[in-house]
């Protein structure tokens, strides 16, 4: 499986395109779709669907774009399935005003923890709250990665203090979904470069005084 990083949107969110037999997904669509619909053509792949590790403005920017460009389908978890729709709950009025709210369509399925498979790919979804309600983690077990979307960061994590976050909750999801991995697991996040399992348990200041393996 090929994954390439594209650093879109106002906050340069890292959007995830994984490449596989000629499909690919493509996770966390943060804006400026025309670069994803660039990367696309050129490497002569075929959309599958579109996933989101959670519902923040600056992670859906260019989702009804690239769904309805490739009729496809957009995977949440169901604790933020009416986010999409509305502007305060995905935090774009609040950092964008009223001249910047976003809303997209409502997602099409409802993402589970447990077993995905979507044309050529397995994954692994797991519920990592804290940083927003309905974040989860997709876990690549073949390839030995994840994409972790706000949750864990190279040296930090997403932040706690909007509404709905929880430090506490955070660190839990982290020690007890994602340190549980062998420590070779590469870290693909939100925001800022790769990093891995074993890095962040040593190195991450922010999880030190939770994790005690």
């Amino acid at each position: 499986m090929e994954i390439k990083a594209l650093s879109l949107g106002p906050l340069g969110t890292n959007c995830y395109i994984l490449s596989k037999d000629n499909q690919c997904l493509i996770i966390d669509p943060g804006g400026d779709a025309a670069i994803i619909k660039d990367y696309v053509a050129t490497n002569n792949v075929t959309p599958e669907a579109i996933l989101l590790t959670h519902a923040h403005f600056d992670h859906i920017g260019a989702v009804d774009e690239i769904r309805n460009t490739y009729n496809i389908d957009v995977y949440l978890h169901e604790e933020e399935k009416n986010w999409l729709e509305n502007p305060e709950l995905n935090r774009s009025l609040l950092f964008l005003g009223n001249d910047g709210g976003y809303t997209t369509a409502a997602p099409n399925f409802s993402l589970q923890t447990g077993e995905l498979n979507i044309g050529a790919f397995s994954m692994r979804v797991v519920h990592t709250p804290g940083h927003s309600p309905g974040s989860v983690t997709f876990i690549f077990a073949d390839e030995a990665c994840i994409v972790s979307g706000d949750v864990l960061f190279q040296r930090g994590i997403g932040r706690t203090d909007l509404p709905d976050g929880s430090m506490e909750q955070l660190a839990e999801s982290i020690v007890t979904q994602l340190y549980v991995l062998e420590d070779e697991y590469v870290v693909y996040p939100g925001h800022g470069p790769q990093t891995t399992i074993g890095e962040e348990k040593k190195l991450n200041p922010f999880t030190l005084q939770f994790y005690n393996g």
